[in-house]
């Protein structure tokens, strides 16, 4: 049964840009829908709920689209008693609030020079329009949606995915949030770090379960950074000062034009985790660049860091992907990123690292239990690559031997960033069930959830449940555990 709570015709002009086409194109719909078709057998022994975030414009693009712009719209799919419950709702920002209250879009995007006459504005450079389109946590029983480049933290209920509250960090003295901070499931603690192109040029924070601050400090960085992701462990962070970043001559004259910088390595910083910038350790690697970590944890005198690393930070100023005014845009969503491991020796200070396999995959997950302590299992996306950005299978990576067991879609069909969501009264770390969102454009955009059994990727979904609407490409997603929702 399919309720829709809100129709809204988008009549907005692709101008052949591919994000706001094919599997990209937003859709204007919020919907209830229950008793969906069912292929296969829905699991009863899972209660949560699986939440995606992502890009869904809303009004015609002021200037040249970038997915980063698009207003975060969350889809969720509540698995209770063998039922399965589906739900989208916008994110209701203070920007889009203002944007509809103005009948169009107010701010240029990532693309286009600021506009400084705005009365608010936000991210590392307070330039650009917040969408909270990025991340999504569990939090104090709520979900805690992110932006890319430094917001405001918004709390979602994740059963009705109605947006309740701001995370008011001004009054607590601390700044915006970084897309990718962390929940530890184990204390409710929220670990959070932004990045800012003027000083102090990163922070660093600790939320209580509550949402009020624990700890905030200011880290020493030697210039403007663009750190994407951070790492925990049971007693450290892991901070990245990696050398792709804004070219620093273009940025006094407010162009925000990233580039990679060889020359300088990748530095990360190691510190407890309500340490300040005095306790920092820094360790030195190979220059390179992370969009996002897989898991951190200690083994004796080291911390072990596994990440998603790019082979390729910044694309050739003549790389083009497709034949449109958009095709050198689309060369920056081909990421080439491996699996790839670090290792800071506390003691000795030394940095070893290298490859653990050479597949192009992104967007891991892990069992959320294990976050920071050494897990056995990771869950990528496979990212094809000379096409855009498309997660185009889904890989089981075994963590001490680096082998992988892959599920892959057919081209045209895109996948979601996949959630492990363990089963009621699980005891060993693989004990549950993958999950990720699957639309098909060779079926005219049909969506599915599809879920895996982790032991059995390779044999394709258990189950399939039919959406009655269309689900376009995002960026994140979480799985919320039931026994932690609070309504």
């Amino acid at each position: 049964m399919k309720e829709i709570v809100t129709d809204i015709p988008l009549y907005i002009d692709s101008d052949t840009n591919p994000l706001l086409e094919g599997g990209y194109e937003p859709i204007g719909t919020e919907i209830n829908a229950t008793d969906m078709e069912v292929i296969g057998t829905l699991p009863a022994d899972i209660d949560g709920v699986y939440v995606r975030n992502g890009p869904n414009p809303q009004f015609q693009p002021r200037g040249r689209y970038h997915i980063f712009d698009g207003d975060g719209m969350l889809h969720a799919m509540q698995l209770k008693d063998g039922k399965a419950v589906y739900k989208n709702r916008w994110t209701k920002t203070r920007a889009l609030e203002m944007e509809r209250e103005a009948g169009k879009a107010l701010w240029p995007g990532l693309l286009e020079m600021p506009d400084r006459t705005l009365p608010e504005m936000w991210g590392s450079d307070d330039n650009l329009k917040d969408v909270a389109n990025t991340d999504v946590v569990p939090f104090g029983g709520k979900v805690l949606c992110m932006f890319y480049q430094c917001g405001e933290p918004y709390l979602v209920d994740p059963i009705t995915l109605e947006t309740e509250s701001i995370i008011d960090m001004d009054a607590m003295d601390a700044r915006l949030i970084s897309a990718h901070s962390r929940t530890d499931l184990h204390t409710g603690e929220f670990y959070f770090f932004d990045y800012h192109t003027k000083p102090p040029y990163m922070t660093y924070g600790v939320l209580n379960p509550d949402g009020t601050k624990k700890h905030f400090t200011e880290i020493d960085l030697p210039a403007a950074r663009l750190p994407h992701d951070m790492g925990i462990t049971d007693n450290y962070v892991i901070l990245h000062d990696l050398p792709l970043y804004w070219d620093p001559e273009l940025l006094k004259r407010d162009i925000h034009k990233v580039c990679f910088f060889p020359e300088n390595p990748s530095r990360f910083g190691v510190l407890p985790r309500l340490g300040t910038n005095e306790d920092i350790q820094w360790f030195e690697a190979e220059p390179g660049y992370i969009y996002h970590v897989i898991n951190s944890w200690e083994e004796g005198d080291e911390i072990v860091h596994d990440v998603c690393r790019m082979q390729t930070p910044c694309p050739p100023d003549d790389a083009r992907i497709g034949d449109t005014k958009y095709a050198s845009l689309l060369a920056w969503g081909a990421m080439d990123a491996q699996y790839y491991r670090y290792r800071f020796n506390l003691k000795t200070g030394e940095t070893t690292e290298g490859v653990i396999d050479d597949q192009c995959v992104e967007f891991p997950t892990i069992n959320q239990y294990f976050q920071g302590k050494k897990n056995k299992y990771s869950y990528c996306v496979f990212i094809p690559q000379g096409e855009p950005l498309r997660m185009g299978g889904i890989i089981r990576y075994e963590t001490d031997t680096g082998n992988r067991t892959e599920y892959m879609y057919d081209k045209n069909v895109y996948a979601s960033e996949p959630v492990f969501a363990p089963r009621i009264g699980a005891t060993e770390e693989d004990d549950g069930y993958v999950m990720t969102f699957v639309e098909d454009m060779n079926q005219d955009g049909r969506t599915e959830l599809h879920i895996f059994d982790p032991h059995k990727i390779d044999q394709g979904p258990i189950c399939r449940v039919v959406i009655p609407q269309r689900i376009p490409m995002g960026f994140h997603a979480c799985w919320v555990p039931g026994e932690t929702i609070k309504n």
